[in-house]
């Protein structure tokens, strides 16, 4: 990575996030990430600027949230894998398996700083991730579907965890809406939209009406919106699966798919740069995507991209 890039990510990094001091008639525009967005279509041309490795363990990377010129990255280590049973049990389709939860903090140019462990038992998968201007938040559940999970707090400054609620599913990423305080959350494979008060009280669950996606991260964008990444799987004519991958912007007060678009460029190890955390802001008069989509365990392990298209598509 350029050392004029790397110094470009760093400076635009301390204007975006810890809050703003917009006039309260500005609060109600979309905010520059959501404003590019739903300006790209299939022919925005993206540029891969950088290709970071990672020289520590990652293990299986699920989200990313920028906090000033930080990184952090949540991540699954796991020690053994769910099974499936031949017949579910007791409403499970597999065994617990066992793991640690991780958030990792890194800089932005890849070195980490912080190794941060959360979770119990057998609640130790973290997923998708959010920083809502004060708090970074981090759900952490088992890994099977319609399981439990916990859903946490961390301050980015102190590394401070706090437990914040308890929800009777696998949530496997959440976004907090500045405005209203809502934590909105996805089950396994996002097939359930789900929302709660900031103590876990819930207050919607509904089918997710986007069958074309499965959401691995998703990231508040405002005005009350949210801006989520993931990737499908399909059969690819040859025994094999091909990845489908993409964005997508939704309107968190009805829940409306308001743009979407596929992702098409591979990693090293062959796997869409969408299939696990992804990150977006806007510096440099550039739309700028940061993703880790390879584990630890990949032949180059998990890397780092940063891609970058011109605003207005």
């Amino acid at each position: 990575m350029g050392r004029r890039l790397v110094a470009a990510v760093v400076c635009a990094a301390a204007v975006l996030v810890m809050g703003s001091t917009a006039q309260a008639g500005e609060r109600h525009r979309d905010d520059p990430v959501a404003k590019a967005f739903r300006d790209t279509t299939r022919s925005t041309p993206w540029q891969q600027v950088a290709k970071i490795p990672l020289g520590f363990p990652t293990h299986h990377p699920q989200g990313f949230a920028l906090v000033g010129d930080k990184i952090f990255m949540s991540t699954v280590e796991v020690l053994e894998w769910p099974v499936r049973y031949p017949e579910p049990i007791d409403g499970y389709d597999r065994t617990p398996g066992k793991g640690i939860g991780h958030v990792l903090v890194l800089t932005r140019q890849g070195k980490l700083l912080k190794d941060i462990k959360l979770g119990e038992g057998i609640v130790y998968h973290p997923g998708g991730i959010d920083f809502d201007g004060k708090s970074v938040w981090v759900p952490v559940a088992e890994y099977r579907p319609n399981s439990n999970a916990i859903v946490y707090r961390l301050d980015p400054r102190t590394y401070r965890v706090t437990e914040e609620f308890r929800v009777r599913d696998h949530v496997g990423g959440v976004v907090r809406d500045r405005e209203t305080g809502v934590v909105h959350g996805v089950s396994w494979g996002s097939r359930t939209l789900y929302s709660w008060t900031s103590h876990g009280k819930r207050l919607t669950k509904v089918a997710n009406e986007d069958h074309l996606l499965d959401y691995q991260d998703c990231a508040y964008v405002g005005y009350r919106k949210q801006l989520c990444t993931g990737v499908t799987g399909l059969p690819d004519g040859k025994g094999g699966t091909f990845e489908l991958g993409g964005l997508v912007l939704r309107d968190l007060r009805d829940g409306r798919i308001l743009h979407q678009l596929p992702f098409t460029a591979l990693s090293s190890a062959g796997h869409v740069i969408t299939r696990n955390p992804v990150a977006l802001e806007v510096a440099d008069g550039k739309l700028r995507l940061f993703a880790a989509p390879d584990d630890g365990d990949a032949a180059a392990g998990t890397e780092l991209y940063v891609f970058e298209a011109p605003l207005g598509g």
